[in-house]
């Protein structure tokens, strides 16, 4: 599926090809707060496929592990774009809030589960507004 995404003010932008059936939910207590939200939404994109205009901020987390991750985000309106292995990435993981077609893109997974907050499971008893 051909997507288009883009920063909230517009300063970044980028096309990519995607996979629907590779979007889901992290609930990791770092998505958490580098998205400043209950989960992170992504769909992974190959990055021969990923073209990206504009110039973002470079945020590197390094987990647990030792792992370093590069989060990518506008360094004018600060929304989240992107993450991606440091170097050579092989894919990319688009954050789902900034594509054009996010609407046709539904979570297939959820990981990190256990750290979820309790609230965000289910979401059918919360009063809704238009």
């Amino acid at each position: 599926m051909k997507v288009n995404g883009r920063c909230h003010c517009g300063g970044i932008t980028y096309e990519a090809v995607v996979d629907p059936e590779r979007a889901g939910l992290c609930h990791c207590t770092d998505c958490q707060t580098l998205t400043g939200s209950a989960y992170r939404a992504t769909v992974l994109a190959p990055a021969e496929t990923f073209t990206l205009h504009g110039s973002p901020k470079i945020y590197v987390k390094t987990a647990d592990s030792g792992t370093k991750r590069a989060h990518a985000f506008c360094p004018e309106c600060g929304s989240p774009v992107y993450s991606a292995a440091l170097g050579d990435p092989q894919t990319y993981s688009l954050r789902v809030g900034c594509l054009e077609q996010r609407r046709e893109i539904r979570p297939k997974r959820q990981q990190w589960c256990r750290s979820a907050l309790p609230w965000s499971m289910d979401l059918r008893d919360v009063k809704k507004a238009d």
